[in-house]
């Protein structure tokens, strides 16, 4: 299991749209709204690091949303 934590930027009136799409998303097991340098924090269960890789790859994808920065964790 592979754990990823991605921070997200979203364009400005962008972000209930990208919190719903984010939020659909198979692995994504929690969104949350943040206040600072950054909008959402996304965490992300996957099965290997290429899986954790397609999902923040379809988060990039999304319309709105303008830069992503993930920490990868494995359990031990």
């Amino acid at each position: 299991m592979v754990v990823g934590v991605t921070l997200v930027n979203v364009l400005a009136g962008k972000e209930k749209e990208v919190y719903l799409k984010i939020k659909d998303m198979k692995k994504v097991k929690d969104v949350y709204h943040v206040f600072g340098e950054f909008d959402f924090v996304v965490i992300i269960y996957a099965d290997s690091l290429s899986e954790l890789n397609k999902t923040v790859d379809e988060i990039r994808r999304i319309e709105g949303v303008t830069k992503t920065q993930t920490v990868v964790g494995a359990e031990i």
